[in-house]
């Protein structure tokens, strides 16, 4: 590692938490003449790259900040150089700076402390409000700051697999959810077709991820977090409120799946191309009746196998009165196979905004999951 990069990792590493951009920026001007720095975050609905500061936001999909945020790769136009800022394949925006010499070897040390800088913002994120703030292009809901709260992130990338999502009405969402976690051999999944309105429906996905992440620290396998949230759902609301919830772990190593089904967003396979609904065993919905047991079940993946989970939120969009509908989805997670998963989930948002001229009315989550096959 160079010593530029050092000092700058030095410099991001000591800064207080709201002037990580200030503090690197003026480190860049004394490294490498750099006069202008800002970070442009991707927002809630991902269709616009937000400044920290005052610039102006970056909406049009071929400006180069788009294409250096889309591609994952540094990308100089006219003397300014932009930088995928992110964590672990977390895209959380790009940097952008000026002026920047065509230069291999300084773009090669920008674009690492571009990355730093994606490390650092994620880890002080949970002690200032400023970079959340700034990502908002309009205020959240109540009931979203809830839900937004409870993610892992929107996208992870290891060498095994490839994993993204996404909440839509991205700043009015009530119910929807997910979750991940992987211990590098296996993956777990969770994600939640919600039921209600408003925070009420927000406190009932937080009640069942909560459950979960409970269940799944303490070493249960997936039909027990079934039961186990089941049981917490119904002892507070004795089967009024109920949750649809598909539960999936992956053997990283052979790609084996096992699925819960407890009344479930849909799950989808794209495979060589074509696209196949995965049949699953229906089981009752969290919290709907006292004491339910739970079934797993199996399925095998083959290597670059994709899977999408999709809420009824997404097929049931509808626009001047005609469903997005079954055929539709098909045909579009079939042009999906060549993008990596958050670009796939990003497209097919975008298909249902211009479907329904707008924002969605009623919740919708897409999760996009490639298998890459055990690594050596």
């Amino acid at each position: 590692m160079s010593e530029p990069v050092n000092r700058a990792r030095t410099v991001l590493t000591d800064a207080p938490a709201d002037l990580l951009l200030d503090r690197v920026a003026a480190e860049l001007a004394r490294s490498y003449a750099i006069t202008s720095a800002e970070l442009f975050q991707v927002d809630y609905r991902m269709s616009v790259l937000l400044p920290l500061r005052e610039g102006k936001p970056l909406a049009e999909p071929g400006h180069p900040g788009w294409r250096c945020f889309d591609h994952q790769e540094p990308v100089l136009a006219a003397g300014t150089g932009y930088f995928p800022v992110g964590m672990r394949g977390e895209r959380r925006g790009v940097l952008q700076l000026a002026p920047v010499p065509e230069d291999p070897v300084v773009v090669a040390e920008l674009a690492e402390i571009a990355t730093v800088l994606g490390h650092e913002l994620s880890a002080v994120s949970a002690g200032t409000d400023v970079y959340r703030t700034a990502r908002r292009s309009r205020r959240l809901t109540l009931a979203a700051e809830m839900q937004w709260e409870l993610l892992p992130g929107r996208s992870r990338v290891r060498p095994s697999f490839s994993l993204a999502g996404q909440l839509e009405p991205a700043y009015a969402v009530r119910g929807d959810s997910f979750d991940w976690s992987d211990d590098g051999t296996r993956l777990w999944l969770s994600v939640i077709n919600g039921m209600g309105e408003g925070v009420a429906a927000s406190m009932l996905t937080s009640l069942v991820v909560h459950a979960l992440r409970n269940a799944r620290r303490a070493g249960l396998g997936l039909a027990d977090q079934a039961a186990l949230a089941d049981q917490a759902v119904y002892a507070l609301h004795h089967g009024d409120q109920y949750l649809s919830v598909l539960l999936l772990e992956l053997d990283l190593r052979e790609g084996t799946v096992t699925v819960v089904d407890a009344g479930s967003p849909r799950l989808v396979l794209l495979r060589g191309g074509e696209v196949h609904e995965q049949p699953l065993e229906a089981q009752f919905p969290l919290g709907m009746f006292d004491g339910t047991d739970y079934d797993s079940q199996q399925f095998r993946l083959e290597r670059d196998d994709r899977l999408f989970v999709v809420s009824d939120g997404v097929a049931e969009a509808a626009g001047q009165d005609v469903r997005y509908g079954d055929t539709a989805l098909t045909r579009f997670l079939r042009r999906t196979g060549p993008l990596a998963p958050l670009d796939a989930v990003r497209s097919l948002i975008g298909d249902l905004r211009a479907f329904v001229a707008g924002d969605l009315i009623d919740d919708a989550v897409v999760v996009c999951l490639d298998w890459t096959g055990p690594q050596p």
